[in-house]
């Protein structure tokens, strides 16, 4: 599939967007900290500028609206109308921060709870579709939630270094979670590298019982929506190469940093460590969420 640069920003940006807003409604920060004030905004920026950056992608921008009515049976409207709905309670648990230096639990746990069905329902428009085999599994959204939940730990213990609270808790939890995120990635990640494809140009066809199928000629000569969005290949030893980056940059930088900032979580050198962990994070979830997209193989390709 072709790596759209909008989708890969909005799933990565969105992603952090609501995992640190999860970290947020659990209150692992002080509300009346500015550095607690300047994480819901964050939040906030992460998850809009992520919202908009998808509408690139669109071939009619202005017409996104009527994806919202089709909730009861796409997972692309379910994602809209929670995106949506989980605004209000994130904008208000941020407001209470912001100006009365409060956390209410009740409406932070509710935030918290929506921002992690919403990152599901992401997770799940890919994970729906049966003809991208490789995506057709339930650990596409585990990652996703994982990666999404990691993402927003490494934010909340950076900004905690910063001024908004104790550092240790976040900072255990963002180690768990990044363990548990590039676990189930691996998993994801030999089950796609074992998959035998049940779609073939046999299959496909219909025509297998008669003979060997083999392709003679293409439909058609000229580029299309096809070949363009799900004719993209990317070579086996570029992917290996570009996996190893994902993790090198995803797992140990961020890991390595975590580690300095556990041994000393006060001061300079924990800042700087947190902060070199979340841009690590970052840049090895870019990677990572571009060969997710690079590597699939649609089932319409059997015709070309």
């Amino acid at each position: 599939m072709h790596p759209a640069p909008s989708i890969i920003l909005f799933t990565v940006c969105s992603g952090l967007g609501y995992g640190l807003a999860v970290m947020l409604g659990l209150g692992l920060l002080d509300p009346a900290a500015l550095a607690t004030k300047l994480a819901h905004v964050l939040a906030l920026a992460l998850i809009g500028g992520g919202l908009l950056s998808s509408t690139l992608h669109l071939g009619n921008p202005q017409r996104a609206w009527r994806a919202f009515s089709q909730w009861r049976s796409s997972w692309l409207s379910r994602e809209g109308v929670m995106a949506v709905a989980t605004f209000v309670p994130l904008t208000l648990a941020a407001a209470l921060a912001l100006f009365a230096d409060r956390f209410w639990l009740p409406l932070a746990l509710v935030g918290a709870a929506m921002a992690v069905t919403t990152v599901y329902c992401t997770a799940m428009i890919y994970a729906s579709l049966r003809t991208v085999e490789a995506w057709a599994t339930p650990l596409t959204p585990a990652c996703y939630v994982a990666f999404s939940l990691a993402g927003g730990a490494l934010l909340a213990t950076l900004f905690a270094a910063l001024g908004g609270g104790a550092p240790r808790g976040p900072g255990l939890a963002a180690l768990l979670l990044l363990a548990v995120a590039w676990v189930l990635k691996r998993a994801w990640k030999r089950r796609q590298s074992a998959l035998a494809s049940a779609s073939t140009p046999a299959t496909a066809t219909g025509l297998g019982a008669i003979g060997t199928v083999r392709l003679l000629e293409r439909p058609h000569m000229t580029e299309n929506y096809l070949t363009r969005e799900m004719g993209f290949k990317v070579a086996r030893k570029h992917a290996a190469k570009l996996w190893r980056i994902a993790l090198g940059l995803g797992l140990l930088v961020p890991a390595a940093g975590l580690a300095v900032l556990l041994a000393a979580p006060q001061g300079t050198p924990a800042t700087v460590a947190a902060a070199l962990a979340c841009l690590g994070f970052v840049a090895g979830l870019l990677v990572e969420r571009w060969l997710f997209f690079a590597e699939a193989r649609h089932a319409v390709m059997n015709y070309y």
